[in-house]
């Protein structure tokens, strides 16, 4: 299963029953944090997950209603009693950004870990962050905004099927078996057995891709292709705004519905909301008129995705 959250749903400013953009994922025991605002330990506690299980917080970029709330988290996962590493991954200046809000949190029971993404523009492909990061294969993809900023996509890749009966035919032992079915070759009494013996074809995985701070890119449709989940701002529900997001490059309802059609995703939740928006259910037409299965979301909206039975 793959849990995933919202924890808050602002942009720029926090609001009384607003907290700034910062999405959680939960894998089994492991926690995946993308970006960190003022406060996000606070709807983190509330929400009821812990702190102790966060191995990883990615950042999109440095602007504060994404990272000022980093010193906050960083205490309150060492008050966990966390003593493993901790991997921070963002734009370039990762290092330098953390090292100087560190200051007010120099002394932390756990290691940090650093991966600074590479940057030459907002053409570039997607970025191979790592292969397999706690269980997710994550991805970024360079945005267009006003500081260098990254979007990313969690693929929580699925095993092909084993088949047994295969198995069984072909007289594997069943001591065997879990090697074949994570891509190991055994050998029994001198005969080799390759997985592709017993292993079906490919089957679903689980994808959930974050997109904000950002004006439409050409690459971003690729980037979220079938994602199960599309997490994208829409800063302004209103079209008539638009040379506010132009200027501000940000997005519109309406042009994340576009992106979400585009990639032919699944779901799309809207989030990073202007402060001037109280409501944002009031656009939600906006991006329904152009994709049928956009939702704004409030802080701690939260989803368990599954596999599907393919």
């Amino acid at each position: 299963m793959f849990d995933v959250s919202l924890l808050g749903t602002g942009g720029m400013m926090p609001l009384p029953n607003r907290f700034l953009t910062s999405l959680i994922t939960r894998i089994g025991g492991s926690m995946l944090l993308i970006d960190c605002g003022e406060a996000t330990q606070i709807t983190l506690k509330s929400l009821g997950w812990g702190f102790k299980d966060i191995d990883v917080i990615c950042f999109t970029h440095y602007h504060a209603d994404h990272i000022s709330g980093l010193p906050g988290m960083l205490l309150a996962i060492g008050n966990s009693e966390r003593t493993e590493p901790l991997t921070l991954i963002g734009p370039p200046n990762l290092v330098k950004t953390v090292t100087g809000l560190r200051t007010i949190c120099p002394e932390l029971p756990y290691e940090i870990k650093f991966i600074e993404l590479p940057y030459a523009g907002t053409g570039d492909s997607e970025i191979r962050v790592n292969d397999e990061c706690d269980g997710v294969y994550l991805r970024a993809l360079p945005l267009d905004h006003r500081l260098i900023c990254f979007g990313y996509s969690l693929h929580l890749k699925r095993l092909p099927k084993f088949d047994i009966e295969r198995a069984k035919a072909l007289n594997i032992p069943v001591n065997n078996w879990n090697l074949l079915q994570h891509g190991k070759t055994v050998v029994v009494d001198g005969v080799e057995y390759t997985p592709d013996m017993v292993m079906g074809g490919a089957r679903n995985g689980i994808k959930v891709c974050y997109i904000t701070d950002t004006r439409p890119t050409k690459k971003i449709p690729e980037f979220i292709k079938d994602a199960d989940l599309f997490v994208c701002e829409g800063i302004y529900g209103d079209d008539e705004k638009l040379d506010k997001a132009i200027d501000h490059r940000h997005m519109l309802f309406s042009e994340a519905a576009t992106l979400a059609k585009e990639g032919n995703v699944k779901r799309l939740w809207l989030t990073h909301y202007s402060p001037s928006m109280p409501d944002p259910q009031n656009y939600i037409d906006s991006a329904r008129r152009i994709f049928k299965a956009s939702y704004t979301c409030k802080d701690r909206t939260t989803d368990t995705l599954v596999f599907d039975d393919m």
